[in-house]
C-alpha cells in the first residue's frame, strides 16, 4: 500500500484510532491516504483543517475544477480519481469529465472555468510562471481577488497532498476500479489503482 510501514487498523490507538474512525465514518471505508498519515496524525489533522478552510469560502464546483487541473498536472491518480468522481457525480457527468481531463480548453466549459483551470495548472506545474496577466484575465471575467486567491490556494494545497501520497507510493483505493471504465482510465494519470 505504501513504501513505509503504517499503523495497522487493528493496532491503532489514541489519535491514530480517532483518525481512522473519523475517516471510516466520512468515507464509509478507511482510505489508503489516511493510513499513509498514520505515523503523523497531527499533520493529517492540520491538512484537514487547511483544506477545510480553503473550501469553506469557495464554490465547490470551482474547487473541484481547480483541484482536478492541479492533480492532472501533478500526475496524481489518487486526487484526479477522487475529485474527478465528485465532478462526474455532482456537476458535469462522466462524459464531460473525460473531456475536461483530455483538454479542458476544448471541453465546452465557460471562459471562467477554463481560466480557473489554466491558473490551477500553472500553479501546480511552476508557480513562477504565473504573471499579472493571468490574474487580470480572471478579473476581466468577473472574479474578485479573494476568488483568485481561492484558486491558487486549492492548487497549492493539492501540490502538498498529492506529492505526499505519490512520494510514499500510496495507490488510489481499489474502489475506484469500479468507476465506468472510460472515466476511470481518463482519471488514472499516474500511479495505478490498488489491486491493479
Amino acid at each position: 500500500m505504501t513504501f513505509i510501514e503504517t499503523v495497522d487498523p487493528a493496532d491503532a490507538q489514541g489519535p491514530v484510532a480517532g483518525l481512522y474512525e473519523a475517516d471510516r465514518a466520512a468515507f464509509g471505508r478507511l482510505p489508503n491516504f489516511t493510513r499513509a498519515f498514520s505515523l503523523r496524525p497531527g499533520v493529517y489533522a492540520a491538512w484537514r483543517q487547511l483544506n477545510g478552510a480553503i473550501k469553506a469560502d469557495m464554490d465547490l464546483r470551482r474547487y473541484e475544477l481547480a483541484t482536478v487541473a492541479a492533480a492532472r498536472r501533478l500526475r496524481s491518480s489518487y486526487c484526479a480519481l477522487a475529485h474527478g468522481s465528485i465532478l462526474a457525480d455532482r456537476f458535469l457527468g462522466p462524459d464531460a469529465v473525460r473531456a475536461v481531463v483530455a483538454d479542458h480548453r476544448e471541453a465546452g466549459l465557460d471562459a471562467v472555468d477554463v481560466a480557473v483551470m489554466d491558473l490551477a495548472e500553472k500553479v501546480a506545474e511552476d508557480a513562477t510562471t504565473v504573471g499579472e496577466a493571468d490574474l487580470e484575465g480572471l478579473r476581466s471575467l468577473g472574479l474578485a481577488d479573494d476568488e483568485i486567491l481561492d484558486v491558487v490556494l486549492a492548487a497549492a494545497a493539492r501540490c502538498f497532498f498529492s506529492k505526499v501520497l505519490d512520494g510514499l507510493g500510496v495507490r488510489p483505493d481499489k474502489e475506484y476500479g469500479a468507476l465506468e471504465p472510460a472515466l476511470r482510465d481518463a482519471l488514472t494519470v499516474g500511479r495505478p489503482i490498488a489491486g491493479d
